[in-house]
C-alpha cells in the first residue's frame, strides 16, 4: 500500500484515505490510531466495527451520529435495557443499518460490557492489557495474535460480532497500535500521544 499524497495540502496519509479523502480525513488526522480510555468511546467503536462487517467504513461513518441517536450515545448503562420493542425500533430507523442480527448483538454486547466493567473496572483497562509489543518493521496485518486472542475470549464471554478482524479494526483505530503508515504526516503525532499516553490497569 502507497501513501496518499492529498492535492490539497500535499500530506501524505496513509493510502487507505485515498478511497474518499472528504470522509477520511478529519478521522484520520484527529481519531484513528490515537489512544482511547474512555469506556464509551470504546464501546462504541466495538459496535461499530461489527456493523463494518461486510461494508465500507465510510458507510459507517457517514451514519455515525445517526448511530448515535438511536443507541443512546452508545451508553452501555441504557442500552442493555432495550427490548424487543426497541430492536424492531432500530430495524426500521433508516439512519443506521437496519442488520436485525447486528442490532440484537450490540445490544446483548451492551449487557456482556456492563460484566466486563464491573470484572475489570473499565472496558479500557480489559483492553488495554491486550496491547501488543510494538514491531521496528511496519506491515499492513489484517488481525494478529492479540486481536485473535481479544476476539476468542470475548465470544467465550457471550459477545457476538467480534470476529479477529473486526478486533483489530478496533485495535488499530483506537491506538493499541499505531497502525499510521511511516511516512505519513500522522505516524510520529500518534506515536507522541501513545508515548504520553497513561495505560489504564484493571483493578485488583
Amino acid at each position: 500500500m502507497d501513501l496518499f499524497i492529498d492535492p490539497l495540502d500535499n500530506q501524505p496519509r496513509c493510502g487507505w484515505c485515498a478511497q474518499a479523502p472528504e470522509f477520511y480525513k478529519t478521522y484520520h488526522d484527529t481519531e484513528w490510531g490515537y489512544p482511547v480510555d474512555d469506556d464509551r468511546r470504546l464501546f462504541e467503536k466495538i459496535c461499530l466495527e461489527g456493523f463494518q462487517s461486510g461494508l465500507s467504513w465510510r458507510t459507517i461513518l457517514a451514519k455515525r451520529e445517526n448511530f448515535r441517536a438511536a443507541f443512546a450515545n452508545f451508553d452501555v448503562d441504557v442500552m442493555a435495557r432495550f427490548d424487543a420493542t426497541d430492536v424492531e425500533r432500530l430495524v426500521q430507523d433508516a439512519g443506521i443499518i437496519r442488520h436485525r442480527g447486528k442490532i440484537e448483538a450490540v445490544i446483548n454486547n451492551a449487557a456482556r460490557a456492563i460484566e466486563l466493567r464491573a470484572e475489570f473496572g473499565s472496558l479500557a483497562a480489559y483492553f488495554w492489557q491486550y496491547e501488543p509489543i510494538p514491531v521496528d518493521q511496519w506491515a499492513p496485518v489484517a488481525m494478529t495474535q492479540e486481536s485473535q486472542a481479544i476476539s476468542k475470549d470475548l465470544k467465550k464471554r457471550g459477545w457476538k460480532f467480534v470476529g479477529p478482524t473486526t478486533v483489530y479494526a478496533f485495535m488499530q483505530a483506537m491506538g493499541l497500535v499505531n497502525d499510521h503508515m511511516p511516512g505519513c504526516c500522522c505516524h510520529s503525532a500518534a506515536q507522541a500521544a501513545r508515548a504520553q499516553f497513561t495505560r489504564p490497569a484493571p483493578q485488583t
